[in-house]
């Protein structure tokens, strides 16, 4: 049998579902608002008024965003870096974390210490800056990828999960002849693929949405990543730089600001459809993080 609610449980209930579809609405309705006035003829669109969908339906925004060049190139970027990134990253720092979960290692409580107060604590912008200027990676690909390779807070998660693989593997594995890099390549990461994907997701999406490292260390705008171009476009006169571009059939009836919103959302769609298949591995990648320390 169903217990009956009392009459303040069920207003409870009905005061907590009101508020989550308030909070779902302001979540959402800026995505969807902006997802109508793209789809939305420019010209048209500068009468205001659209709420909930197009007036004017039209493709013509999008149209004059793929045919600047810079956009296609910056998405090359970003594939390009997310993909290296995620790889060098999930390597070295699950390499580094393998050291640390082993229990002979000489002064590993002090390395932990030394990582820790990383977590709190950083450089700061401008000796970062030039940091990566000595290291001649201003206008260099590689300024997205060097210094992302290694992160003190998923180098804990991996820890954690290698502490947790039973030492008859390793133990096995050495009497076969195998060595600590034979274990770690061969044993390890075979079994730690649950804790690599969600590090990898982590670290993916990081990749995709960062827009910072683009504006600070890169002048060269064929190297610079999506999000810059898209920080570019709607905080700077891209948006106008591309609108003089295009051809005049379509220039008639695009405007700046519908090029501004077609450009947002073609650089957040795919990380926006991706994510809520991925979504399972964030919550247990957290999961694993919080089992012990």
């Amino acid at each position: 049998m169903f217990k009956r609610k009392t009459k303040g449980e069920a207003f409870f209930d009905l005061f907590n579902n009101f508020g989550m579809l308030l909070i779902c609405f302001a979540t959402m309705y800026p995505i969807w608002y902006v997802l109508v006035n793209a789809f939305n003829e420019g010209q048209d669109g500068m009468r205001g008024g659209i709420y909930w969908w197009p007036r004017v339906f039209s493709f013509e925004s999008f149209t004059a965003v793929f045919q600047s060049s810079g956009i296609m190139g910056a998405m090359g970027i970003t594939i390009a870096k997310t993909l290296l990134g995620t790889v060098l990253h999930v390597f070295f720092t699950a390499m580094v974390a393998y050291a640390f979960s082993r229990k002979g290692l000489i002064g590993g409580k002090i390395y932990i210490l030394f990582g820790t107060v990383t977590l709190f604590f950083g450089g700061g912008l401008i000796p970062t800056y030039l940091l990566m200027k000595d290291l001649h990676l201003l206008d260099n690909f590689f300024v997205y990828i060097i210094p992302a390779m290694f992160s003190f807070f998923d180098l804990i998660i991996f820890m954690t999960f290698f502490r947790e693989i039973p030492d008859g593997l390793e133990e096995a594995a050495k009497i076969d002849g195998a060595n600590d890099w034979s274990i770690f390549i061969k044993v390890i990461l075979p079994v730690s693929m649950p804790v690599i994907a969600t590090i990898a997701l982590f670290h993916g999406v990081y990749q995709w949405n960062d827009y910072f490292a683009g504006v600070i260390y890169m002048n060269n705008m064929d190297l610079q990543p999506i999000q810059t171009y898209l920080y570019r476009v709607v905080a700077q006169s891209s948006s106008n730089q591309m609108l003089a571009a295009i051809p005049g059939g379509i220039g008639k009836s695009v405007t700046s600001q519908s090029i501004k919103l077609a450009t947002m959302v073609v650089t957040t769609l795919p990380i926006v459809l991706v994510y809520p298949f991925l979504q399972k591995y964030f919550v247990k990648g957290m999961m694993i993080g919080s089992i012990k320390g």
